[in-house]
Parts: structure tokens; C-alpha cells; sequence
């Protein structure tokens, strides 16, 4: 199935789009934001303000009556952005994915926008100093590597955890350097600027934050809210977008939008916001606080992504499986009830992170995770066996990584030293001789054993070695 979606992709050179494909328009309503009557209780936003999913609307009264109106009436398109900023979208970004997805398997059409040319802007939002300049090309790998990752996000929820029975809409991932590129700022002054009041953009409090901070704030930076401001519009006119997601932070930019749409063209359009995910500790996820959880495999592996959500706080798992996960609310209530009646098995934390891995890397990188887990922790030689060399090197990322020649008569000494886990001379040796040295979570203290397939040497033709607590060191055997 996964290799039909991917022929049914195709990329539209004209808007730097990919669309999987539509299957069909299911609607449903919500007529308040934060109480719901009633004939409403089934309705797709009243859904998500329950999951905690959904945070603000605006206008602020828009969720009481126009926009479950609006949903009702037939499949609407809803947006949301993502600047290419680094190479890959983090645990920050998940959720407003997630707030995607959830849209679209009420049947509603969804579009993900890469800012190839707002990354080069710089969003000054939730940020203390203006962003370092990137290169263009930097923007184009960063936005490959993003839309790669979006797409397989939405193939994984497509696969495992949407009902077949049930009809879903569009996902096209737009990149919003398409309809930037023949602007001239003239022009674009011209034709945008003069419908944007400097009163009303100094108010901003991404703004007003910045304005007080000892940098100032860069012309560059304060006309980001224009550019985001055309793209719903931009997206309004083209795709018939009404909604646009985004986080918190994401406010002021989202009134800007509203704002010039309403001058422009008299459309009526509506933005909803999501909660910020912070740390345990209250600090935002991502890139800028450098605490950021990576969704790509080669920044943060499906291990440390299981590990992520497994060894959050018990406070905060049962709002995290509301967020993070497509369990019925009723699935999520019964399994805290087995949590507090056994909190040491910890059932919540583990169908969390195994949820959440599955969505962001399949079942392949949830069964990866399991078996790092197994053979990190468990010291599991059946899981270190099945490891390929990517995983091993993602488990123990830190470890040095030696393709070596297999000679006959190698001994645990000589492959010690070879990989220079252990001193030269006599230290070394000794160290050998007190059980300082393991091999494949086996203590050995015989510095001249001689190594044995099976035993020192997994059937995968790897060994792991580990010298005090801490130190690993991986070999890949090559046969002569």
C-alpha cells in the first residue's frame, strides 16, 4: 500500500506541490469553542478542544456559530505553515501536524506550507534575537528534507491509524517560495503594503517583545507578519483556504492574515490555535531553546524519540495521549485506570511513545525502537543480533564504529586494542583481567581468549563492546 501512495504522489511544478490523494468528504460541526450543545457533542472541533488540541480561535467569537457553520456545510481547506529553518521539524511542529490530520480524516482538505521564501525572513515570534541568515540553497535542502518527512508522516497515519471505512481529504504540501519568486518589492509593496496600518502591526506583541529587547527588531524581521498575511491570502484565492492552524505564538500573525483578507477581497476566513509543547519544566520545544526533538532519523533516532515520550513525567502523560495520539478518549480514560492501579508498568508511558514512534516512523521504527530498548536496557543478545548497523550506530551514537578484518586466532585483547577501548601495555591488560571489559553484555576477564563465532561474534557479524559504564565501541566484522 505504502508503495501505491507513493506512485499516486505527484509533484506539481507549478506551486512546489505534492498531493496524496483524496478520499472523500465527511463534515462535522461544533458550536463553541470551550462548551458544546448537545447535538454537537460528535463535532470535529468540540472533538479537539476535548483533546486539548485546540487552544483559540479568531475572531475570538468565530467558534460559536460561523465556523462549525462553515465545517458543516462541505469539505473546507485548512492550512498550516512550516518554515525550513533546519533540516528537519521537531516535537514542537508534531502537533500542529497532528491538528492536520485530525482535519483531515473528518474529510476536510489540508495544506501543509513549506516557507522557502519566509525561512529567509526569519519569524520573529517567541524569539528574544533575529534569526542567523540562511543561504538559499541551505532553504531548498531543508525544505526537501521537511516535505520527505511530512509526506511520511501522513502516509504512517494513513496506513495504521485511520479506519478504512472512513473517507478522508486532500494533503497538499505547497512551498510558498512558488509564488514569491517573480514578486519585485516594489511590486509586492505596491499591490500588499498599502493594505497594512503600522499602528496595528507595532501592537503585535511578537513585536512589542522584541521592540523593548536590547537588539531592536530588523525591518526584515517586522514584515514577516506581510508575507504570512499574503500566503493565506494567496491560499484563500487559489485553493479556497478559510482556516489556518498554528501555534500560540502564532496569533498575531494569523489577525494580520484575517485582516488583509477582509480588506482585500471581503472573505470571511478563520484561524484556530494550538497549545505550545513545553518541556517538563515549562521551556518550548525546539530549535531556538535547543532542547528540540528531532522527527527526521538521522537527527533523533526512533529510539530516542520512544525514549522521549516513554520518560515523560506521570503528570503529563495522560494529556500528552490526548495530543500526541488518535486513541479514543474512552481507550485513553481505561488505560489510566490500569496505570494508577499499577503504576510500575508503566502501561500509559509505553503506548504513548510506541504510538507516537509508529505515527512519525512507521512500524519498521517502532520495532527499531524496541529492539534498541531491549538491548540497551534489557541486555538483550537476541535484540543485538537483529540490530542492523543503523540501528546500533543510532543506539550508541557516541560509540566509535570499526569495519575490521577478521584474522584468525583474535583474541579479546587484540580486539581491545585494536579499537582502543583499553590502554597500551601492561594497564590494558590488566584491566581485561578485572572484568573492566564487556563483550555483547558478557563480562569477560580472559585477555587471551580467543574470539568465538556466536558468543563474541553476533550471527550478524558485530560486537559490542563496553569498557567501565559507559564507554562502547562497535565492531563490524569483515570475513577474510
Amino acid at each position: 500500500m505504502a508503495a501505491s501512495m507513493a506512485r499516486t504522489c505527484r509533484y506539481l511544478s507549478r506551486h512546489g506541490s505534492c498531493i496524496l490523494p483524496r478520499r472523500a468528504n465527511v463534515c462535522f460541526t461544533l458550536r463553541s469553542k470551550f462548551h458544546c450543545s448537545a447535538p454537537a457533542h460528535n463535532g470535529l472541533l468540540f472533538s479537539l478542544n476535548k483533546r486539548g488540541i485546540l487552544k483559540d480561535s479568531f475572531p475570538e467569537d468565530a467558534a460559536q456559530d460561523r465556523l462549525p457553520r462553515l465545517l458543516k456545510s462541505g469539505a473546507q481547506t485548512v492550512y498550516c505553515g512550516f518554515d525550513p529553518t533546519a533540516d528537519s521539524l521537531h516535537v514542537g511542529n508534531l502537533l500542529a501536524i497532528i491538528g492536520l490530520l485530525h482535519f483531515r480524516s473528518a474529510g476536510h482538505h489540508v495544506l501543509a506550507v513549506l516557507g522557502g521564501a519566509t525561512a529567509q525572513i526569519g519569524d520573529p515570534s517567541g524569539k528574544t534575537s533575529e534569526r542567523e541568515r540562511l543561504s538559499a540553497d541551505a532553504v531548498e535542502a531543508n525544505t526537501r528534507s521537511i516535505r520527505e518527512s511530512i509526506h511520511r508522516i501522513f502516509t504512517n497515519h494513513e496506513l495504521h491509524f485511520q479506519d478504512g471505512s472512513r473517507k478522508m481529504g486532500t494533503v497538499t504540501v505547497l512551498n510558498n517560495l512558488s509564488w514569491y519568486k517573480d514578486w519585485g518589492v516594489v511590486g509586492f509593496l505596491s499591490e500588499a503594503g498599502r493594505h497594512f496600518r503600522m499602528g496595528t502591526m507595532l501592537s503585535r506583541h511578537s513585536v512589542q517583545s522584541r521592540l523593548k529587547g536590547a537588539d531592536g527588531m530588523s525591518l526584515t524581521e517586522f514584515t514577516y507578519q506581510v508575507f504570512q498575511a499574503y500566503d493565506f491570502h494567496h491560499l484563500n484565492q487559489i485553493y479556497g483556504c478559510k482556516i489556518q492552524l498554528g501555534g500560540t505564538d502564532q496569533l498575531g500573525n494569523v489577525m494580520s492574515g484575517h485582516e488583509y483578507i477582509h480588506k482585500v477581497s471581503g472573505e470571511e476566513v478563520y484561524g484556530l490555535t494550538i497549545p505550545l509543547v513545553t518541556s517538563s519544566v515549562g521551556d518550548k520545544l525546539g530549535k531556538t531553546a535547543g532542547n528540540a526533538v528531532w522527527l527526521n532519523r538521522d537527527k533523533t533516532s526512533p529510539f530516542e524519540l520512544y525514549q522521549f515520550f516513554l520518560r515523560q513525567p506521570d503528570a503529563s502523560v495522560e494529556g500528552h495521549l490526548k495530543l500526541f495520539t488518535f486513541l479514543p478518549l474512552a481507550e485513553v480514560e481505561r488505560l489510566m485506570e490500569q496505570q494508577r492501579a499499577d503504576p510500575g508498568k508503566r502501561l500509559a508511558h509505553k503506548r504513548l511513545a510506541a504510538e507516537v514512534t509508529k505515527l512519525v516512523h512507521g512500524k519498521e521504527g517502532l520495532e527499531s525502537a524496541k529492539r534498541c530498548t531491549n538491548a540497551l536496557y534489557h541486555s538483550s543478545v537476541q535484540a543485538l543480533e537483529e540490530m542492523s548497523d543503523e540501528e546500533l550506530q543510532e543506539l550508541f551514537r557516541e560509540a566509535p564504529f570499526h569495519e575490521l578484518l577478521l584474522e584468525p586466532g583474535t583474541t579479546v585483547i587484540d580486539a581491545c586494542r585494536r579499537v582502543s577501548a583499553i590502554p597500551e601495555g601492561p594497564r590494558g591488560y590488566q584491566m581485561v583481567l578485572e572484568g573492566a571489559v564487556w563483550i555483547n553484555h558478557r563480562r569477560t576477564d580472559n585477555p587471551e581468549q580467543v574470539l568465538i563465532p556466536k558468543l563474541h561474534i553476533l550471527s550478524n557479524g558485530l560486537t559490542l563492546f563496553r569498557v567501565g559504564k559507559r564507554n562502547f565501541y562497535i565492531i563490524k566484522w569483515l570475513s577474510l
